[in-house]
């Protein structure tokens, strides 16, 4: 009976050949008989995926149920070793950025290639005014993370004194290792434990970071929150994460959590307020002020006659963003008086007579 080369590998007919390569890393990243793996299973996927990732073999596998081209190397349904890297002297080099990117320490990078090394992400999250989200802002916070060694500068040496050559991979920053598989034996690359890859080491070590040239420690960051933030967003802060020897900082990410304000409210780039108003105001009209978000007074003019639920709108008074601008909306509410007096109570008769 034919197998079925979708469901080895999980994934769909209509799988992209992204798709496709995915699967079967995860898989064979399992399955690898080097990480205690099933050597019949791995043989399996492998064939799934040389049929499956080469478009004239699919074809011909969606038709007939098979492929008809030649046999593959090691019977491993065609599958050709060679189109990873190339053999070396009694093996196979893998491409780290290519098929078995994530390997880490199983498959490597080629002679010459090497990915840089990135220090971890790190996410924070902080408490801003209603202000603050709509002019913008500034915030101090205190970090403890790991940094770059400011007694060293990053280098790991002690102060005066030089690097040297790493003995252990000969200043390559990096080690090669050969294992054997069923696909063959493979050249495996790692970083160098005892110079983490900068092909360097101090003749003396740094007192302050042992010679790592990081440590953890305590920063002041400087936050500065742009102008219409919403609850919820994030900041990014690249290169203000974690340091790393030899390597690139991560990123901070800040999450910016707004408190809400007692007058106004955000809507898109408008910010609105409820003013409540008597009815005498609602049928003679009236002026009134108000303070804006940036605390500036500010006069509005409630026109006669005005309907008992009405909204004012004031142009260019919202958020403002780049050359762009929204509006204050004041939405207007006529309010009853709990109690009239008998003077008070003539007139509305008065007006009631009329017909108001």
């Amino acid at each position: 009976m034919a197998k079925n080369y979708y469901d080895i590998l999980g994934v769909d007919k209509k799988a992209t050949q992204d798709d496709v390569k995915k699967a079967f890393r995860k898989l064979a990243q399992k399955h690898h008989p080097d990480k205690g793996g099933d050597e019949a299973k791995f043989k399996e996927i492998t064939e799934a995926y040389s049929t499956l990732s080469d478009e004239k073999k699919r074809r011909e596998y969606d038709s007939y149920g098979q492929t008809f081209q030649g046999g593959g190397a090691g019977g491993y349904g065609g599958f050709d070793p060679s189109q990873f890297g190339g053999f070396g002297q009694g093996g196979v080099e893998f491409d780290l950025n290519d098929l078995f990117e994530g390997f880490g320490d199983i498959f490597g990078g080629r002679s010459g290639r090497s990915r840089i090394k990135r220090g971890r992400d790190i996410s924070i999250d902080i408490e801003a005014t209603f202000k603050e989200s709509i002019l913008g802002g500034k915030r101090s916070v205190l970090l403890t993370k790991v940094g770059t060694c400011d007694t060293c500068e990053g280098s790991g040496a002690k102060p005066g004194t030089e690097l040297e050559t790493c003995k252990t991979c000969n200043g390559q920053g990096k080690m090669h290792e050969t294992r054997n598989s069923p696909l063959g034996a493979f050249t495996s690359v790692r970083t160098c434990p005892t110079c983490e890859g900068s092909g360097k080491i101090p003749k003396e070590k740094c007192t302050a970071c042992s010679g790592h040239g990081v440590m953890r420690k305590e920063e002041e960051m400087q936050i500065h929150i742009p102008r219409g933030m919403d609850g919820g967003e994030m900041i990014r802060m690249p290169g203000q994460g974690e340091a790393v020897k030899g390597g690139v900082s991560g990123d901070l990410y800040v999450k910016v959590h707004v408190k809400p304000h007692p007058v106004f409210k955000k809507e898109g780039m408008n910010l609105v307020m409820n003013m409540p108003m008597k009815l005498t105001d609602a049928l003679l009209g009236t002026t009134t002020t108000i303070t804006t978000i940036d605390e500036k007074k500010l006069e509005v003019k409630i026109p006669p006659m005005t309907e008992a639920q009405q909204t004012l709108r004031l142009k260019g008074k919202g958020v403002v963003l780049d050359s762009q601008s929204g509006d204050l909306l004041i939405r207007l509410t006529a309010t009853l008086p709990k109690k009239i007096s008998g003077k008070a109570k003539k007139a509305i008769e008065e007006l009631k007579s009329e017909g108001l």
